[in-house]
């Protein structure tokens, strides 16, 4: 389960904003998570309760907002909306796909005191 240790990285990446900005706790967590990043919800969730358990973050609530993905077909020479990796074109059929967005995860804002 890899979502245990990008709740890892996202308590790190707490932590040291927490001592550049002078917050003591967080709140509430707003994750962007790409459709086609490969990251399940319900596992996110469930690894971020447990890794946030005795920290700053212990007790914050995790807001995930689900980021469509998009590919440039090189056929059609357009930007579509996919929503799983490999699929086709939905304009022409084709399969020659490079994803431009959905395969990322960022933190988008906190709620911290």
């Amino acid at each position: 389960m890899h979502e245990m240790s990008l709740c890892e990285g996202v308590l790190k990446i707490l932590e040291q904003n927490a001592c550049t900005q002078g917050y003591r706790r967080v709140k509430t967590v707003w994750l962007e998570i790409g459709v086609l990043s490969c990251v399940e919800p319900e596992a996110m969730r469930f690894s971020f309760d447990l890794v946030m358990d005795g920290s700053l973050a212990e007790g914050a609530t995790l807001e995930i907002v689900r980021m469509p993905g998009e590919a440039w077909c090189m056929q059609c020479a357009r930007t579509v909306k996919v929503n799983q990796r490999y699929d086709a074109c939905p304009d022409c059929g084709g399969y020659q796909l490079q994803v431009t967005t959905g395969d990322e995860m960022r933190i988008k804002e906190l709620e911290v005191e």
